[in-house]
């Protein structure tokens, strides 16, 4: 049974459902991306590096599942398996050779703001469809993702 979501298109229900498991894919990537870090990060300023990768990956825990139960609301069927996860994300694999600090931090940084432009273009197609209560969801998490990357790269000033 479809739910009626009042004064949403089926278009906008579409649009926003395959926004959504886009971004789905790309955060749980880089969820992974991030506790391989955390798992092998050595050098200066280890433990307080470590800690902000812990607190990174809440954040994007937190997005993943509002992402997924917002699909849910829509009708739709939220897709994240490792399969669909490793097929769908427009991230770079992550690289399971680095151990320094500095190495982690760029290339999780370089990741971040993919990831960033991905929620971006993510508000305006579901704006754009019709759906502010998506593109709401989709801000929420673009300024996480911000807040996350500033402190990441304060790290390499």
């Amino acid at each position: 049974m479809a739910v009626d979501i009042q004064g949403l298109s089926d278009n906008a229900r579409k649009t926003s459902i395959n926004e959504l498991n886009a971004c789905l894919a790309d955060a749980i990537a880089l969820g992974l991306a991030v506790k391989q870090a955390h798992w092998n990060v050595k050098g200066r300023n280890f433990i307080a590096v470590h800690e902000l990768l812990d607190d990174v990956r809440d954040n994007l825990n937190e997005q993943i599942d509002t992402f997924a139960e917002r699909v849910q609301v829509l009708d739709g069927v939220a897709k994240g398996t490792a399969q669909i996860v490793a097929e769908g994300t427009t991230l770079e694999p992550y690289p399971t050779d680095l151990t320094k600090v500095e190495d982690h931090i760029k290339a999780l940084s370089e990741r971040m703001r993919v990831y960033g432009k991905k929620l971006r273009e993510a508000i305006d197609a579901v704006s754009d469809a019709g759906d502010e209560g998506t593109a709401d969801a989709f801000t929420a998490a673009s300024r996480t993702a911000d807040k996350d990357l500033w402190f990441m790269e304060s790290h390499l000033e």
